[in-house]
């Protein structure tokens, strides 16, 4: 039964669930222990392991999300597009992922051109990124860093389950760090540097 509850749960809560709020369930008397839950939800990953839909663990929480080996056949469920996004946005994005935390002076160093204030402006209202401090040097500008809303949205547990840094010269394909079919829900598609 326990299984079935936490399975109902992950399932309805439309958000991905952690271990607190699944014993948050249950009252203080029959509250099931953290390692009890986590050894269900480990079973319970296994149990979706080959099916169209899997359990995955994210930074915030477990989630069911699609299996990418029937993604291509999900995307005739939604016609429209998901919004492209610049190569701009993009490379801001993956230099605040990979070099974080910065300032937008080190985005600018790395990329060689001025970052478009629209584009640190549309991450902060996509909660991709958070102000994470100030740098104690004149001025004091804000450290910039990336979400667990991030990583959620990318399907990432960690942000060591991102994929190498692309050196310098695969810049170019920014993209290919960040799939623009994961991407969506944003209404930035024409930033530009």
């Amino acid at each position: 039964m326990l299984k079935s509850i936490c399975e109902a749960a992950i399932f309805a809560a439309g958000e991905p669930v952690n271990v607190k709020r699944l014993q948050d369930l249950f009252d203080e008397k029959e509250r099931p222990s953290a390692s009890t839950l986590k050894k269900i939800l480990a079973e319970l990953t296994e149990d979706y392991n080959d099916r169209g839909i899997q359990l995955k663990q994210l930074a915030s929480g477990y989630s069911f999300q699609t299996a990418s080996t029937v993604t291509i056949w999900m995307k005739q469920l939604w016609p429209e597009k998901p919004p492209r996004y610049s190569r701009a946005f993009l490379e801001t994005l993956s230099i605040i992922a990979y070099k974080q935390p910065v300032t937008r002076g080190d985005i600018e160093a790395i990329r060689g051109v001025a970052v478009n204030p629209n584009i640190i402006k549309a991450l902060l209202e996509q909660e991709w990124i958070q102000v994470v401090g100030q740098r104690e040097v004149p001025g004091r500008p804000n450290l910039y860093a990336t979400s667990t809303l991030f990583l959620d949205h990318f399907g990432l547990k960690e942000l060591t389950d991102l994929p190498p840094f692309p050196e310098p010269s695969r810049m170019e394909s920014t993209e290919s760090a960040f799939s623009m079919d994961q991407v969506s829900n944003s209404p930035v598609d024409s930033l530009e540097s």
